[in-house]
């Protein structure tokens, strides 16, 4: 019985052992085949990062001095604190580029919050946002967008994010430009 039993232990380690080693040698296989076809299908798909862009100078967002702050009053109650709706800021800005052939594309973000005042009610908040770009001392792309945000409670802060992937600069990215973000209370569309 015992030698039954070593027998058939040994045969069981046998067979798994082969199992094992031929399920192994596949899928080394197919993780290296794995391998080359990502490494094939990243080469020309459109949305890999190439070293040349990692490289390459990316304009810096900054909030605009004095275009941190939105406050909405009731009307003919503006600058009383008892009659705030409500009070919407930017806390952080942020941006990517995309490097083209004689133009380069930009996506900028903002972060902020908006906190109901007195008076503030539940719905949504309308906020005009401004995204500039400045090669020198000349815009080359600006756009006033309505923000919307829902608040739907009143007792706190309500967090948004904002984003503009649609900037497009004639030609190359270099540190004569500037982008500029902040509220604007200025009239809608281009400036």
């Amino acid at each position: 019985m015992i030698n039954h039993r070593l027998l058939v232990n040994s045969i069981l380690f046998s067979v798994i052992a082969v199992v094992s080693g031929c399920q192994s040698g596949e899928t080394l296989g197919a993780l290296d085949a794995g391998k080359q076809d990502a490494a094939q299908s990243a080469e020309t798909s459109p949305d890999v990062v190439r070293e040349s862009e990692l490289r390459a100078y990316c304009p810096p967002a900054v909030l605009r001095e004095g275009t941190s702050f939105f406050r909405t009053y009731q009307k003919g109650a503006q600058d009383d604190a008892s009659k705030l709706i409500y009070q919407a800021s930017i806390s952080d800005v942020t941006r990517t580029c995309r490097h083209n052939a004689g133009s380069f594309g930009m996506t900028v973000a903002v972060a902020g919050r908006v906190v109901p005042g007195p008076v503030g009610t539940t719905g949504s908040v309308t906020m005009p946002i401004r995204v500039a770009v400045l090669r020198d001392d000349q815009v080359v792309y600006s756009k006033l967008f309505q923000h919307n945000v829902v608040i739907s409670e009143t007792a706190g802060a309500t967090q948004f994010i904002f984003n503009d992937p649609d900037i497009v600069v004639p030609g190359q990215a270099d540190r004569s430009i500037q982008v500029i973000v902040g509220y604007d209370e200025g009239p809608t569309g281009k400036r």
